[in-house]
């Protein structure tokens, strides 16, 4: 058992730098696979979903090197090209190897991949794009198998802009013969972060950012070197944390230009900003304001990965507000969890309406999810008096120190590894 208890109704000050992007780091990591040589990466966020990948490149052949937040990763002789199963039951982007791995080594398999349970992610779009590069894939029983001695570059469409699915036809097409365009792409700042990289390997790239991409193989080869970017969802979470504690917090290595509709929405709440390139502060307003609409989309717009944590900022507001989910139909999970801190949360649908006015109480909850398991730890530091969240192994997913961090922002919060331990939080 992973718990995490907080003591709540403690305004977060002080000042944290923000961890690297586990949305970024985990394609690049997949990427490496391309590269006959050492790439090092800076900034490796020390999360779960970042071991598994380990795992997933050692299992391959690949030679990892990890200390602190330095990374080297020297896949000059794979040994294997598939991916075993328990570890793609772990870790749904573990999918993005896919691409990478048939462009080395000329074949590859995975299986259907697990994660967090936040609704249907079909890779259905993965498959497409590989087949129209001329790639052969089956699937039979939960098996991918993809094979392709050589195959030329193509016009790629993508109908939904799936960030995975851009991800792993880009790192598909680097390793087809002349240039594969890439229509309707997702325009997530990971997609920006996985081009530049793919730049630095030697590879070409033009479009990223847009909906259409340009890919041409790699020329020559370079050993690259990579910082990750700041991660803009765990920023988004302690600005979060922050005004639904009524706190005021300054943030360091922030993507500050990738988070624009999260700043924006906070503002929409009533708190004060002020941003440099890489830095953010927040203060919070004495009572948060309602949002009258606020729905996710894909990039530029608000993320889906925040929508828990507003879900549970928006309880502390004053006033009714509405949540409409338009990416994954099973984000909206926390609410039950939430309901049990006396929450009152209407879900019809895609939408939530957030009745807000009172105050939460402390209570025993459970993270469903990634992000779901955030957004009750928001919640609890708002909270009046003790709350458990249990399971927190999800949130150790994406968040490498959750617990430390709010602690030096003044939260009283702490891990309980074990079930039977009923100490009061320090």
């Amino acid at each position: 058992m992973n718990d995490i208890q907080i003591l709540g109704e403690i305004p977060l000050y002080g000042e944290l730098c923000t961890q690297g992007s586990k949305n970024a780091v985990l394609p690049v990591m997949a990427a490496s696979l391309l590269h006959k040589g050492i790439t090092v990466i800076e900034n490796v966020p020390r999360i779960q979903d970042v071991r598994c990948m380990v795992k997933i490149l050692e299992k391959l052949g690949a030679v990892v090197s990890w200390q602190d937040h330095h990374m080297e990763i020297d896949a000059a002789h794979l040994t294997c090209s598939e991916i075993p199963l328990d570890y793609v039951k772990q870790m749904r982007s573990s999918i993005m190897v896919l691409g990478p791995l048939v462009a080395r080594m000329g074949q590859a398999v995975t299986y259907y991949p697990g994660g967090c349970s936040i609704g249907k992610r079909p890779v259905d779009y993965h498959v497409k794009l590989l087949r129209d590069l001329g790639i052969t894939v089956e699937e039979c029983d939960g098996r991918i198998e993809a094979k392709a001695e050589k195959y030329r570059g193509t016009g790629l469409y993508l109908d939904f802009p799936s960030v995975g699915a851009t991800e792993n036809a880009i790192m598909a097409a680097v390793g087809a013969e002349g240039e594969t365009v890439i229509h309707g792409c997702a325009k997530e700042p990971e997609i920006v972060e996985l081009c530049l990289f793919l730049d630095e390997m030697g590879a070409q790239t033009k479009g990223a950012g847009t909906d259409t991409i340009h890919v041409r193989g790699m020329e020559g080869k370079r050993d690259p070197h990579y910082h990750v970017c700041g991660d803009r969802i765990v920023a988004g979470t302690y600005l979060a944390a922050a005004a639904a504690t009524g706190g005021e917090i300054c943030l360091t290595d922030a993507p500050v230009s990738y988070m624009k509709s999260t700043l924006r929405a906070l503002a929409s709440c009533g708190c004060q900003l002020r941003t440099e390139e890489k830095k953010v502060w927040l203060k919070a307003p004495d009572r948060l304001k309602p949002l009258p609409f606020l729905e996710t989309e894909v990039y530029p717009g608000f993320p889906t990965d925040m929508q828990s944590v507003f879900l549970a900022l928006l309880c502390m507001a004053k006033g009714d507000s509405v949540i409409r989910e338009n990416i994954f139909e099973g984000r909206f999970e926390t609410a039950g969890e939430l309901r049990r801190m006396g929450a009152d949360i209407e879900v019809e649908g895609r939408q939530a309406r957030i009745h807000a006015g009172g105050r939460l109480r402390g209570a025993n909850v459970t993270a469903r999810d990634l992000r779901g398991g955030a957004a009750l730890i928001v919640a609890g530091l708002a909270a009046e008096g003790e709350t458990v969240v249990c399971h927190c192994e999800h949130v150790d997913r994406g968040y490498e120190r959750i617990t430390e961090d709010l602690s030096l922002l003044g939260a009283r919060i702490r891990r309980r590894k074990n079930q039977e331990e009923e100490h009061p939080v320090l």
